[in-house]
């Protein structure tokens, strides 16, 4: 029998659209191999077995199966939106039980395309921070499971890195798909503002948050983003010119200072980017000072909106703590909206200046710990937030497009990643130049750990099949 996991969703769509493989075996195997992985991992807080072999099944017998993008290929969706006949937790307890009516159009449009829902991945509680625990489990680093995926979005990325699923759907307010995917190893993209439709439902973080795809591979991130934007130019990537490239290493504010073997991996990049033909440059202008508070502000009063109608009681610790800094903000107008209309603006153009692309660290510092962060105190939680992640929001709350791609691995053995920032309309401009840097430099598509496609277990810092 041939062996699917660990494949590209590229492989795995051909295969099915040829009649070489069928979905309901494809999807039979990846769920077996959640089975016997995700227990150490709490990648998925809920994983929809026989409602994804039913789902497979149908995909088997669709007349137009030989024209589906994603014929047969099993995803995973990030816990907060909605997937018929599934709850949408948010990592909370105090959300509703209730289960889903109908698909979010972002999992409207996966189905449509043949995909495979396959389970829904762990979050923290209302998606807050850069850790991926809440309630319902604390997901781990498929590289070092001693320490966090990132978050929000930390499980898909966590699904991934370990090839329980070649594709994950992700959703990024303050870095959500970037920061995991720097922790992991994979690749994702942050669509700029109004390219992929809204998430979550209600929009409560002051239209923040952007719908991405997590994958291995830059083929497998551009069909994703492709299928979630319903715009089939993205998946077609082409050689991408001679661009002028910006490296910055420069810190949002004084006090969120970037370790030094992430500054060392933007200039490497820089430098493999040079070689490549492209005009490469330091980017020496600073942030505004004004951007670090407003960026957190921001972060503070988004916590206070997401938990607007739920029961306080029923949350975490951390999570009530960050929604009273929000409230209390919010009560002398200090909830970052004067600092978010000023860099959209014209301070994020003057800023990025007339560079085509701006290369930066993905993460300041290193992954935290896995541990139940919800437990801890808000200011804490707050402190390690903000200085592992504070590369992140800026391109938030300019709604440009935003990149994460692996460029390495550090002395700890951890993925060491870069961030690729393009004005508005550059998703497939980020995608080629990610492209361009996956072929003069490959990464490992999973983590060492779980490389083997069969499923067996290896040693840290063993190659990839």
């Amino acid at each position: 029998m041939t062996e699917w996991t660990g494949r590209t969703a590229v492989e795995i769509a051909s295969a099915v659209r040829e009649g070489r493989a069928t979905a309901a075996d494809v999807t039979r195997q990846h769920l077996d191999r959640i089975a016997r992985l995700d227990p150490d991992l709490s990648a998925f807080r809920h994983v929809r077995a026989e409602r994804a072999m039913a789902e497979a099944e149908a995909v088997d017998r669709r007349a137009a199966r030989a024209s589906l993008p994603l014929a047969g290929v099993p995803v995973a969706v990030k816990d907060n939106i909605a997937v018929a006949g599934e709850q949408a937790r948010s990592g909370s307890a105090a959300t509703s039980p209730d289960r889903s009516s109908s698909d979010h159009v972002i999992v409207e449009r996966l189905r449509a395309a043949g995909a495979v829902v396959v389970g829904l991945t762990n979050v923290p509680e209302l998606c807050l921070v850069p850790m991926a625990d809440s309630v319902y489990g604390i997901a781990r680093n498929p590289w070092n499971e001693q320490r966090t995926p990132g978050g929000s979005s930390g499980g898909s990325a966590a699904a991934v890195a370990a090839g329980l699923v070649p594709l994950a759907h992700g959703n990024d307010g303050f870095g959500s798909i970037r920061i995991p995917c720097a922790c992991c190893g994979t690749i994702g993209i942050k669509p700029g503002r109004g390219v992929v439709p809204h998430a979550p439902d209600d929009p409560t973080w002051f239209g923040l948050v952007e719908n991405g795809p997590i994958a291995t591979t830059v083929r497998d991130a551009a069909l994703g983003l492709a299928v979630m934007a319903d715009e089939a130019s993205f998946a077609q990537l082409g050689e991408v010119g001679a661009l002028r490239i910006g490296v910055s290493v420069r810190p949002v504010s004084p006090g969120f200072p970037i370790a030094a073997r992430y500054r060392r991996a933007a200039l490497e990049a820089g430098t493999l980017l040079q070689g490549l033909g492209h005009t490469v440059t330091r980017h020496m202008r600073r942030y505004p000072a004004w951007l670090g508070p407003a960026s957190l502000s921001s972060w503070y009063a988004s916590a206070r909106a997401s938990a607007v109608g739920l029961d306080r009681a029923g949350l975490d610790r951390s999570t009530r703590r960050l929604t009273a800094i929000g409230g209390a903000l919010a009560a002398v107008h200090l909830d970052g909206a004067h600092g978010r209309d000023r860099w959209r603006s014209d301070a994020a153009e003057r800023f990025f200046g007339q560079t085509d692309v701006l290369l930066l660290p993905a993460l300041s510092q290193p992954a935290p710990q896995a541990r139940r962060w919800g437990d801890r105190g808000g200011l804490r939680t707050s402190a390690i937030s903000t200085r592992t992640a504070s590369l992140f929001g800026s391109w938030n709350i300019a709604g440009w497009p935003a990149l994460a791609v692996p460029v390495g691995v550090d002395a700890d053995a951890m993925p060491v990643a870069v961030q690729l920032v393009a004005k508005p309309g550059g998703e497939k401009l980020l995608l080629e130049l990610a492209a361009q840097i996956e072929a003069a430099k490959p990464w490992p598509r999973h983590a060492p750990r779980y490389a083997r496609s069969d499923g067996n277990r290896e040693t840290a810092g063993a190659a990839e099949d």
